[in-house]
């Protein structure tokens, strides 16, 4: 496993994409909210009005916040064009940018409200305009209450930005997703380390300003203006000298296969002389949008998925069937190549510990649905709202005592520990064989074929040299290679592996097949 050292070189575009993401956001909440604060100071009805929206937004969770602005910005594509991001910077940046009003606001109003009566008059009396009585007095004597709410929305800007890996951009979110999937810790410590510290940097530099506007020491407020700017600057340049024109930019969804696939593919990729940026822990729903609008250029999902969740499609015609009709719409549809199928299947599989199956009496799906009132069901924190799930409970007429969400990973460990009695499994996955689980039959062939297919943008159809790099991996992963891989990745011994290093072995096992 990694150490937090060996991390660190590689936070730095993370870091410095956090950086103008979180100042931006708080840049623009500051554009918004100081002249809404001015005008809520000359009106109760647009004080109350304003105050109770920034505080409505404060209640919905900040991930959800992100989430949302991804159907919202797809919606307005018919007006805006197709050039509208979707994925990204602007989803981000809109919605850390609302997280960010509140205690600017608040702050900026309180201070308004609160100003001396006597010194306003004062003003009016020696015959001050309004917007010399708001630039030379109210604003100077509001500035260092201000600066605290900015302070505030900085702190939380910065720890709300790690969630925006989950909807395509880089973040310092990226290693913390990526280590709590593949229960990295070294790579989950080195991202908090390097959001708290920004955090802790932000605060005491804004604490500097604050300070200087609220003793009139103009060099203490200057200079940490000067020092945030660089900051600014320097992270802005970061980012430019990463940039390629050859960039490839690859998904990886919340669990260990993926993030191994795309360190598999991002290697082909990069022997071929390509530029390459990975985009990790992103949800199954963004993954495919950010492909289709060319947001994402390739990404591995699979036919089960495609078929259930776009296509709407509840029968099960077999395998091959399932692929070419879905190969034929992603390309009429989304102009989406699906260059072909990997060799491997990770299909969805309820799973048990052979101890306790057996101690049930369970060996399918139709003898768990009499047991299941006295059992807890335990799933990825998407799987009860799949139509696979909708599918197999009407089958068999499932009804749990109890069901229970799990990151992909702590599902096997939720199993071992007995807080769960069945997980919704995937076939693929190394530890179905090495904690020894029985994997419940089908009978009623309720659970589509999930074959993991290569999926290429727009973009990026007709670049042969792509195609090239990519094709001889396809039909050439064996199941058991793959779940050989993950179990490496998975594993909580000394011979855990990262997915880069799980990559490397699973290219070289391609390689003598």
């Amino acid at each position: 496993m990694e150490t937090i050292w060996e991390i660190l070189p590689s936070l730095v575009d993370k870091l410095a994409a956090h950086v103008v993401l979180s100042a931006s956001a708080i840049g623009l909440a500051i554009l918004i909210a100081l002249p809404l604060a001015v005008w809520a100071s000359r009106s109760q009805v647009v004080s109350r009005v304003a105050l109770s929206l920034a505080s409505l937004v404060q209640t919905i969770p900040a991930l959800a916040l992100l989430a949302l602005f991804f159907p919202l910005l797809l919606s307005l594509r018919s007006v805006f064009g197709e050039g509208l991001p979707t994925l990204g910077f602007l989803p981000a940046l809109l919605a850390l940018t609302l997280y960010a009003l509140l205690p600017i606001l608040r702050n900026a109003v309180t201070a308004q409200a609160n100003l001396d009566p006597g010194v306003l008059e004062a003003a009016d009396g020696v015959g001050m305009t309004k917007w010399q009585k708001l630039t030379l007095v109210e604003a100077p004597l509001s500035a260092p209450f201000i600066m605290a709410g900015i302070r505030t929305a900085s702190v939380w800007t910065i720890g709300a930005a790690t969630l925006a890996t989950t909807i395509g951009q880089p973040s310092l979110g990226d290693p913390i997703f990526a280590g709590l999937q593949t229960q990295n810790w070294a790579l989950v410590l080195a991202g908090c380390f390097a959001s708290a510290g920004l955090a802790l940097a932000a605060d005491n530099l804004l604490w500097v300003i604050e300070v200087g506007l609220a003793r009139r020491k103009r060099w203490m407020t200057l200079g940490g203006i000067a020092v945030v700017a660089l900051g600014i600057l320097g992270a802005v340049w970061a980012q430019g000298a990463g940039s390629s024109e050859r960039r490839i930019v690859i998904a990886a969804k919340s669990f260990s296969e993926q993030y191994i696939l795309a360190q598999l593919i991002g290697a082909r990729l990069e022997a071929a002389g390509y530029a390459v940026e990975y985009r990790d822990g992103m949800g199954s729903a963004v993954v495919h949008g950010a492909v289709a609008n060319s947001s994402i250029d390739i990404a591995v999902d699979y036919t089960g998925t495609i078929w259930a969740n776009y296509l709407n499609r509840k029968d099960n015609p077999g395998r091959d069937v399932m692929y070419e009709t879905i190969r034929a719409w992603e390309s009429r549809e989304n102009g989406v190549t699906v260059l072909g199928r990997l060799g491997f299947e990770n299909a969805y599989a309820f799973a048990m510990r052979s101890d306790r199956a057996r101690q049930l009496g369970i060996t399918s799906l139709t003898d768990l649905a009499a047991a299941a009132p006295q059992l807890t069901v335990g799933g990825d924190p998407e799987f009860f709202e799949r139509p696979e799930w909708i599918a197999v409970r009407d089958a068999y007429g499932l009804r749990f005592a109890r069901s229970r969400n799990f990151a992909p990973t702590f599902m096997y460990n939720a199993l071992a520990s007995g807080e769960a009695d069945v997980i919704s499994a995937y076939t693929s996955d190394g530890r179905i064989a090495a904690d020894r689980l029985v994997v419940l039959e089908d009978p009623e062939g309720a659970l589509p074929s999930y074959d993991a297919i290569l999926m290429l943008s727009p973009r990026i159809t007709g670049d042969k040299a792509v195609i090239a790099a990519l094709e001889p991996l396809l039909g050439a992963i064996s199941v058991e290679a793959m779940r050989e891989a993950n179990l490496a990745v998975d594993r909580e011994d000394d011979r855990k592996m990262t997915p880069k290093t799980a990559a490397a072995q699973l290219a070289q096992t391609i390689e003598q097949q």
